[in-house]
């Protein structure tokens, strides 16, 4: 699947996940296993959720924004496959 990667997709853009214990680079989304996809877009959607995360660390709150919106992208993909 990574060569579905559109070229703005490509640039160097990490989310650092508690849950998968480690950075993950928006690229990285093609080729996660679901489970982990799905712990990534639960994180990122608990991030948005919350007012407080917008005022504290804006940068994160965008960032988890993009990942899940891209997530949710790429899980209904597979859904239809």
């Amino acid at each position: 699947m990574s060569q579905e990667i559109p070229l703005q997709e490509q640039v160097r853009k990490w989310f650092r996940s508690h849950l998968l214990g480690r950075e993950v680079e928006l690229q990285e989304l093609y080729d996660l296993p679901q489970s982990e996809l799905d712990l990534l877009m639960a994180e990122t959607a608990e991030i948005r959720s919350d007012g407080e995360n917008r005022a504290r660390s804006h940068g994160r709150w965008c960032t988890a924004g993009y990942m899940l919106e891209l997530a949710r992208i790429i899980d209904a993909r597979r859904a239809e496959v």
